[in-house]
């Protein structure tokens, strides 16, 4: 099982178990994780979700051997979510979500800090979103999520770098709330966590959808238009390019790509 799913003081722990692979996540992982995030949803037992990931990694985003056999392989089959099964799950999550970020977090390990209502992050730890890294687009409604949390120009920085972002840069820019020591991290966010856990489940549902209503329509809208810019990029000459270096250990070259690219 690669998710360990946890129940305590109705904080329900959901943690991210391929370490071996730095949690990234497969199609295996995409689906259990969308499915433990609906059952907490409807669960009267659960009040908080919290996220995080074992190992040295928060999770290293998508699988890359996978998205390169998504792109190669006829034959390759999806899981019954994938990840925009997990994204429709994460926008419609009713309930608290905290983030505890215990090392890396790459892609959708940095994204999904746009739908955390708290998000921890550990002081060793690292974040980085590599779109332009892989020659792709922005996913997550990050477009829209990292503008309106961290500002614009962070945001252009943090999606159109594809640098790391370390915890205090992190800090500073609003993406994180708290930066803990590597062995206060857990502690903490379920400290906060059952703060939240003890009172009424009822309350705290009406208090996150008055909050998250207004923003459905534009994260809906900033979906759809970073999907089209995806499939557009997607299996492109940059996008190749990328997944060819990875596969091969070695940096990408993108200074000899047709114009435009």
């Amino acid at each position: 099982m690669s998710l360990l799913i946890a129940d305590d003081k109705r904080v329900r722990t959901l943690t991210l178990d391929r370490p071996d692979a730095l949690n990234a996540f497969d199609e295996a992982l995409y689906d259990a994780t969308t499915e433990a995030l609906l059952d907490a949803a409807t669960d009267p037992d659960v009040a908080v979700v919290l996220l995080t990931g074992n190992g040295r990694a928060f999770t290293a985003g998508t699988d890359l051997r996978e998205m390169h056999a998504r792109t190669t392989d006829p034959d390759f089959k999806p899981g019954k979510h994938g990840f925009r099964g997990l994204l429709d799950a994460l926008v419609e999550f009713p309930k608290p979500l905290i983030c505890a970020v215990n090392g890396m977090g790459l892609g959708i390990g940095a994204t999904v800090l746009g739908f955390a209502d708290l998000a921890f992050m550990s002081s060793d730890a690292r974040l980085k979103c590599p779109f332009t890294g892989l020659g792709v687009a922005p996913e997550a409604a990050s477009s829209y999520l990292l503008p309106a949390l961290i500002g614009r120009q962070n945001a252009a920085w943090v999606l159109m770098s594809s640098e790391w972002i370390d915890a205090a840069q992190a800090k500073e820019m609003g993406l994180v709330w708290r930066v803990c020591e590597p062995e206060d991290l857990l502690p903490e966010a379920r400290r906060h966590a059952e703060v939240l856990a003890a009172k009424p489940i009822s309350s705290l549902i009406a208090v996150k959808r008055t909050m998250t209503a207004p923003l459905r329509a534009e994260i809906d809208a900033a979906r759809e238009r970073e999907n089209e810019c995806f499939r557009e990029l997607m299996g492109g000459p940059a996008n190749l390019e990328a997944l060819a270096a990875f596969a091969e250990g070695r940096a990408p070259d993108f200074t000899a790509l047709p114009a435009g690219w």
